[in-house]
C-alpha cells in the first residue's frame, strides 16, 4: 500500500472515531419504572411482530388450527433482568390474554431480549400462545417464557 493511501486511510479513520456516536440502548431507555408509563411489553411494533410470526406458524405446522390473533388484552410485565454483569442481555418477559379469529381465548407469555436482533441491532422477540406449541420448543404450558 503507498504511503499516500495509508495517510489517507489513517486520517479516515481519525475522523470516524471524533464523530462516533456514543452507545445508546434504546430497549434500556424504554423500559421506564415511572407510575404510568406505557410497558415495552404493550409497545405496537413488538405485538404486531408476535402477530405475523404466529399466523406463519399456524400455516406452517402441520395439525394446527388455522387462526389469528385478533386482539391483546391484559399485558402485563412478570420480569424484568436489566443488564448486568452476569446477564450481558436485557431481558423482558411479558404476558397477555390474545383472542384468536375463531372467538376463542388463550394466555400468551413472550420475551423481549434487547441486542439480540440480527447483528445485534434491535430486539429480538421470542413467544408462546398456550395451546400451540406442538413441538413443546418452550415446555408445557409455556414454561420457559413465564
Amino acid at each position: 500500500m503507498s504511503r499516500i493511501a495509508r495517510f489517507a486511510m489513517a486520517a479516515v479513520l481519525a475522523a470516524g472515531s471524533f464523530l462516533a456516536v456514543p452507545e445508546t440502548r434504546a430497549a434500556d431507555f424504554l423500559v421506564s419504572r415511572e407510575p404510568g408509563a406505557i410497558s415495552l411489553c404493550a409497545h405496537p411494533s413488538y405485538l404486531r411482530k408476535i402477530t405475523n410470526r404466529f399466523r406463519y406458524q399456524v400455516t406452517h405446522v402441520p395439525y394446527l388450527p388455522n387462526v389469528a390473533i385478533t386482539n391483546f388484552y391484559n399485558i402485563r410485565e412478570t420480569r424484568y433482568v436489566p443488564v448486568g454483569y452476569r446477564h450481558p442481555i436485557m431481558r423482558l418477559y411479558c404476558g397477555a390474554k390474545v383472542i384468536l379469529s375463531d372467538g376463542s381465548q388463550s394466555d400468551i407469555w413472550y420475551l423481549i431480549e434487547g441486542r439480540m436482533g440480527l447483528a445485534s441491532i434491535g430486539e429480538n422477540v421470542e413467544f408462546c400462545v398456550s395451546g400451540f406449541d406442538r413441538w413443546f420448543v418452550y415446555d408445557g404450558k409455556c414454561r420457559v417464557l413465564r
